[in-house]
C-alpha cells in the first residue's frame, strides 16, 4: 500500500478513535484497546489486490467501529435489563410496606426518589441503545464487506462489475462463477440456522484460500458466492472449479460432535465485451439452474447465451 493511501487511512482511524470517545460517557481503555488492536490487524492484512486497497481498509476499519459499538451496545442492554429489574424489586418492597414499618412516609418517600432515578437511567440506556442501533445500521450500509464470512459482498460485486464491464478496452479476459449451497434449506431445518452460519463461513475460507491473490470472492446472496477469476483461460477456469467441488466435498465440518458433509454446484461464465453484469450474471446463473437440475454438487459452462 503507497504511503499516500496510508496516510489517510491512519488519520481516519483516529477520527474514528476520537468519535468513540467523545460518543461515550465514560470510554474505556478496553474499547480503546480493542479498536487500536483491531485496527493493527487491518493494516496488517491489507492486501493490493483487493477491489481498493483504500476501499478495503476503510470498510474493515468501519468493522473495527462496528464490532466496538456492538459491544457497548450489548453492554448497555444488560444495564437496562438489570435496572428494570432493580426498579420492579423496589415496586414489590413498596407495595409490601405496612404501617408497621418504622416512618413509612419517609421509606415511601426515599424509594419512589430511588424508583425515579431508576426509570432516568432506563430512559438514557435506551436513547444510548437507539443511537447505537443506528450507528451499527449505518456502518453496515457503507462496509463493502459482508458481516458474516467477511468475504466482499453484493455491494461491492455490482460495483467492482460495473467498472468492468463500463471499460470498453479491457486488456484481459475474466471468468464469474456463482456457487450456491446444495440443500441448504436442509441444514438449516436439520442442525438451525447456527449450523448454517458456520458452513457459510466454513465455505468462505475455503474460497479464500483456494483462489489467487487477484482474484476475488463475494458473497451474493443468502446461501451463493461469486469468484471472479482474473486473467485465465477455460481451462485454468474449469481446473479452479473442480479444485473448489473437490475441497468443500472432502472438507467436513464438526458442529457439536457431527461431521457435516456440504456439497456445492457451480456455474461458470466467460466476459464479453458487450456484458453488462445483469448478463454476465444471468449466463452464470443459466448455468448454475444445470449443475441443480443434473444433480448437483458439479459445474456447468455458459460461455454464450445456450452455449
Amino acid at each position: 500500500m503507497q504511503k499516500n493511501e496510508l496516510i489517510p487511512l491512519v488519520n481516519k482511524m483516529c477520527r474514528e478513535l476520537l468519535n468513540i470517545i467523545d460518543e461515550e460517557d465514560s470510554a474505556t481503555l478496553e474499547q480503546v484497546s480493542s479498536y487500536l488492536i483491531e485496527s493493527a490487524e487491518v493494516i496488517t492484512h491489507i492486501n493490493k489486490d483487493h477491489v481498493s486497497a483504500a476501499g478495503y481498509a476503510e470498510s474493515l476499519f468501519h468493522n473495527a467501529y462496528k464490532d466496538i459499538a456492538r459491544k457497548s451496545l450489548s453492554s448497555y442492554k444488560n444495564t437496562n435489563s438489570s435496572i428494570s429489574k432493580l426498579t420492579q424489586l423496589h415496586e414489590e418492597t413498596l407495595s409490601e410496606c405496612t404501617e408497621q414499618h418504622i416512618d413509612l412516609p419517609a421509606i415511601t418517600s426515599k424509594f419512589n426518589e430511588i424508583q425515579m432515578q431508576m426509570s432516568h437511567e432506563v430512559v438514557k440506556a435506551n436513547n444510548i441503545i437507539s443511537k447505537l442501533t443506528e450507528q451499527v445500521k449505518d456502518l453496515e450500509e457503507k462496509t463493502n464487506l459482508d458481516a458474516l464470512t467477511k468475504v466482499f459482498n453484493r455491494r461491492a460485486l455490482t460495483t467492482h462489475l460495473e467498472t468492468i464491464c463500463n471499460n470498453k478496452k479491457l486488456p484481459y479476459n475474466f471468468h464469474l462463477l456463482i456457487l450456491d449451497i446444495d440443500d441448504f434449506k436442509y441444514i438449516n431445518d436439520t442442525y438451525g440456522h447456527i449450523a448454517g452460519d458456520k458452513i457459510l463461513i466454513f465455505i468462505a475460507n475455503i474460497l479464500r484460500k483456494t483462489v489467487r491473490d487477484g482474484d476475488k470472492v463475494f458473497r451474493y446472496g443468502g446461501e451463493e458466492f461469486v469468484i471472479i477469476l482474473n486473467r485465465i483461460d477455460d481451462t485454468h477456469c474449469k481446473n479452479t472449479a473442480q479444485r473448489v467441488l473437490e475441497l468443500i466435498r472432502d472438507n467436513k465440518l464438526i458442529y457439536k460432535g457431527e461431521n457435516l458433509s456440504v456439497t456445492i454446484s457451480i456455474g461458470t461464465t466467460k466476459f464479453m465485451h458487450k456484458d453488462t453484469p445483469n448478463s454476465l450474471i444471468a449466463r452464470a446463473d443459466k448455468a448454475l439452474y444445470r449443475a441443480k437440475q443434473n444433480g448437483k454438487n458439479q459445474m456447468q459452462t455458459e460461455v454464450t447465451d445456450g452455449v
